[in-house]
């Protein structure tokens, strides 16, 4: 069998889970604002990654909601079906098949070194923890591989899973003959950690912190305006960056140089003396300005689930015939018996 055909652009691979109601803004800027640039200069595939999600505590309706709602944000924040691939990813069996194989070459203590899940079930106890839970970052490999992802955006968090996603690629290769693109990370943009508004030491997450901590993507403008109004700041009313003594202003300057577009050292030039007050007010008016056309596109989105969906299966079709391609692979290289055609 040939190898999985190759596009001309370098091909990258993300997700988002569907575990709450709005993305936050550490997720927008982390993640989905820098996609919507990828797609100029990658073949992008981007999937709201179902499966993740269920390996912890649900509830049904909720994720057949919000795995609609997370759609639904990408698309309004500019992801654009016609140049990039965005799907579901309970849409593409080929997910869970790959990751069965790849779990069968993944060695328990490889697996249960991973940090994440150490993190996650320290939280309610090991053996509380699902088996899904402990085998998250195989299925995360199988996403990547499956699509012969040249690269993945990661974070520090996703490092250790992009580690073990290229060693299995790696083995899979030296036991079985060529078959998986070895991806590389795709360090993204200098990102500043966006941290929750009323704990600036924290990062801002739906996981810990408060909703007053949290700026969503789809908050109402008027509650925007109020969360960003009680930010907690510092002594002082000098505008400055200073972690030890201001985090709190710290934290707000770089929200407001991440969207602004301006350097911290540009905003404490122009705004070092306007006073807490004034700063809290611009602030507000440039996250209102950003998020209030998403929410807008979002809504409209929403309440139109027939074309949300053909989109969505739009996105599916087409990740489907790179997935069948490699899973087609996979499976005569490891000597699974091919069924002949019904009839």
């Amino acid at each position: 069998m040939t190898q999985p055909s190759r596009p001309p652009r370098p091909r990258v691979l993300s997700g988002i889970q569907p575990t709450a109601d709005s993305f936050h803004l550490g997720n927008y800027l982390g993640a989905v604002r820098q996609w919507v640039a990828m797609q100029d200069t990658h073949d992008a595939f981007y999937c709201v990654v179902d499966l993740h999600a269920i390996t912890v505590p649900y509830d049904p309706a909720l994720l057949r909601r919000r795995t609609r709602i997370a759609a639904a944000q990408l698309f309004a924040a500019g992801l654009d079906p016609e140049r990039c691939t965005v799907f579901v990813q309970s849409h593409v069996a080929e997910h869970t098949e790959l990751a069965w194989v790849l779990g069968c070459l993944t060695g328990f203590g490889e697996a249960s070194r991973m940090i994440q899940f150490k993190d996650k079930s320290a939280k309610g106890g090991a053996e509380q923890a699902s088996v899904g839970l402990f085998t998250y970052p195989v299925l995360q490999a199988a996403d990547i591989l499956l699509y012969q992802a040249n690269q993945v955006p990661v974070g520090e968090d996703q490092r250790q899973h992009l580690e073990l996603t290229r060693d299995l690629a790696q083995r899979f290769n030296h036991r079985f003959g060529q078959v998986f693109t070895v991806p590389g990370p795709y360090i993204l943009a200098d990102v500043a950690k966006i941290n929750d508004l009323q704990d600036p030491a924290a990062k801002m997450s739906k996981s810990s912190s408060s909703p007053q901590g949290i700026v969503d993507v789809l908050d109402e403008s008027g509650v925007i305006r109020k969360k960003i109004a009680r930010a907690v700041t510092d002594a002082g009313t000098d505008i400055r960056a200073d972690e030890a003594a201001k985090p709190g202003v710290t934290n707000l300057l770089r929200i407001y140089s991440a969207l602004a577009g301006v350097s911290v050292a540009e905003l404490e030039a122009s705004h070092g003396n306007v006073g807490y007050g004034t700063f809290k007010r611009e602030l507000a008016e440039l996250v209102v300005d950003t998020f209030a056309p998403v929410r807008e596109r979002t809504e409209k989105m929403l309440a139109d689930e027939t074309e949300l969906d053909r989109l969505l299966a739009q996105g599916a079709s087409r990740a489907s015939r790179v997935a069948r391609e490699t899973m087609a692979l996979v499976r005569d290289r490891i000597g699974l018996l091919l069924p002949l055609p019904a009839g």
